[in-house]
């Protein structure tokens, strides 16, 4: 298989029009006649990654992240990004992202949907409407049941496997509606307030957006950028084994980047 082939395969995923304007998707580093049979898939392309794509022999990396992401100016191997792509480019490693168009289509969002079990779903921000179909970042909707922040918090703990969670609000608060958005939600709390949630359940979240939050009536669970994202592998992973059998898929994990004493 080609990468241009397998880029076609990803893309009927998510198109790469379904990005957001700011986002840097699609193949990033790479020829796209090059041959491809052997795929890593990772959330993020760090130095590790890449140095085990190389022991791998991969031939392509598909990240949900950005490699590249603002303009360079240099490319050297001064810089961690500039090392990165030096190695790769030596290594014949293509490099492929699928950012906020997985999260709009195909797709972060649906994921965490089913994850929580949510009932009556909708999208929190609205990016795309369609033939009257509406798409966008994260999800909003009910729970099956009412439960405490303190029950919410151990349910998503439970359901993406996260170590640790901050809760922002009283564990006794009564909650039915919530809003996800998967990944870096600073910010998504004017959405979930829009949509009424009792609860905004994002990663990223800062001392003073929690403060501003609480004080408007929403409580915030924090699981991490990293927590409610690092399904996309696994996903991207049985997608690829089932649709592009001749592929060997390796996922390479590419970790939070802090963890919790």
């Amino acid at each position: 298989m080609k990468v241009k082939e397998l880029i076609q395969q990803l893309e009927m995923l998510s198109p790469k029009q379904y990005a957001c304007s700011w986002d840097n998707v699609g193949l990033l580093l790479g020829r796209k006649d090059q041959e491809v049979k052997k795929v890593i898939v990772t959330l993020d392309v760090t130095e590790e990654v890449v140095r085990k794509a190389v022991e791998e022999k991969a031939d392509f990396i598909v990240s949900h992240h950005p490699m590249i992401f603002s303009s360079l100016k240099q490319v050297n191997e001064d810089t961690v990004l500039g090392r990165k792509i030096l190695t790769l480019i030596e290594n014949k490693i293509a490099c492929y992202a699928m950012h906020t168009n997985f999260d709009v289509m195909g797709g972060m969002a649906q994921l965490a949907e089913e994850k929580l079990q949510i009932e009556n779903g909708e999208p929190l921000e609205v990016t795309v409407e369609e033939d009257g179909k509406l798409e966008g970042i994260g999800r909003v909707g009910d729970l099956k049941k009412e439960m405490t922040l303190k029950e919410c918090a151990l349910f998503v703990k439970e359901q993406f496997h996260v170590p640790s969670i901050a809760l922002f609000g009283e564990e006794e608060k009564k909650i039915k509606r919530v809003a996800i958005c998967p990944g870096s939600g600073k910010g998504m709390e004017i959405e979930a307030l829009k949509k009424k949630a009792d609860v905004l359940i994002t990663g990223d979240i800062g001392h003073h957006n929690g403060i501003d939050a609480l004080e408007e009536g929403l409580a915030i669970l924090d699981a991490g950028h990293y927590g409610l994202e690092h399904m996309f592998m696994e996903f991207i992973s049985n997608y690829l084994e089932e649709h592009c059998k001749e592929l060997e898929v390796k996922v390479i994990d590419s970790k939070s980047p802090f963890h919790m004493l």
